[in-house]
């Protein structure tokens, strides 16, 4: 089944338009799980009551409010919190183009893919081959249901990407978390040592290698409770930090299955590479 679009628009950048899908770049593959009555699995809803008269209030009589720091309350209809989206309100504004290494990654919240409209395929492809070739991201802005978004449009494979971001008020420092401080600064041995554990847990990204165990395992449990078997948790294991960290740190090189480092295994499997190929020629 093909994706449907969640969102028909325009890119602006320039003089220059682009009609445009946007569709998700993510699927959910969560376990959702209902809320169920315990004594007979009777499905438990949810209502809106109102908070006084303890009745339900049925949706067309419930509207927006804000509540002032002096507590003044101040309600707002649909039509009005729409006036803050301005007069553009089905527009990714790129306001300007930067090295896509410049951004934090703490920065970026949720992918989308963004298709062409028809009529607009040319442009379209003549800004995806633009961006590939400079590595840039064009950052903007556009209105999404109920609020703004700050965006990153870039490129990936055949289409654009699209990220919603975070504003900068909503990052949180590091230099804000309260922290110990250390007692003494790390050694030269120790960080060398980190640094071969790094290199030899060093791998090419492949990101089909990873898969959700934590739902795998809950939709197992699930199947073996519906098979009448009994669910027993596992023992909880205790982990404490390693009393002489050079120690832990060699111990975790010379206890790995593969202790040759990522470097020396890449120039390895490129020698082997030229070898076959000369071989063949």
């Amino acid at each position: 089944m093909a994706p449907r679009s969640i969102w028909n628009g325009t890119v602006a950048f320039g003089s220059v338009c682009i009609s445009v899908k946007l569709f998700s770049a993510i699927e959910d593959h969560a376990v959702h799980f209902r809320e169920v009555r315990l004594s007979d699995g009777c499905r438990i809803v949810h209502r809106r009551v109102g908070s006084e008269s303890g009745h339900e209030v049925p949706a067309e009589r419930i509207a927006k409010a804000y509540e002032t720091s002096r507590g003044q309350r101040v309600v707002l209809e649909d039509e009005e919190i729409a006036a803050a989206r301005g007069s553009r309100p089905k527009v990714i504004e790129i306001e300007h183009f930067i090295k896509a290494a410049q951004i934090d990654p703490v920065y970026y919240d949720r992918p989308y893919i963004l298709g062409a409209q028809p009529g607009s395929e040319r442009a379209y492809r003549v800004l995806l081959a633009a961006l590939e070739r400079s590595d840039e991201v064009g950052v903007g802005r556009f209105a999404m249901r109920t609020r703004e978004r700050l965006v990153a449009l870039g490129s990936r494979g055949n289409a654009l990407e699209l990220y919603t971001m975070r504003f900068a008020d909503e990052v949180i420092d590091s230099t804000d978390i309260d922290a110990p401080a250390l007692r003494r600064a790390p050694t030269k041995q120790e960080i060398e040592m980190a640094e071969r554990l790094i290199d030899t847990l060093a791998e090419v990204w492949d990101p089909g290698e990873h898969q959700d165990r934590y739902r795998a395992s809950v939709l197992e449990l699930i199947k073996r409770k519906a098979a009448g078997k009994e669910i027993e948790p596992p023992p909880r294991e205790s982990l404490k930090p390693p009393q002489d960290l050079l120690v832990a740190l060699q111990r975790s090189i010379d206890d790995h299955p593969r202790k040759q480092s990522f470097k020396a295994r890449r120039k390895r499997s490129s020698a082997h590479a030229q070898k076959t190929t000369g071989a063949k020629s």
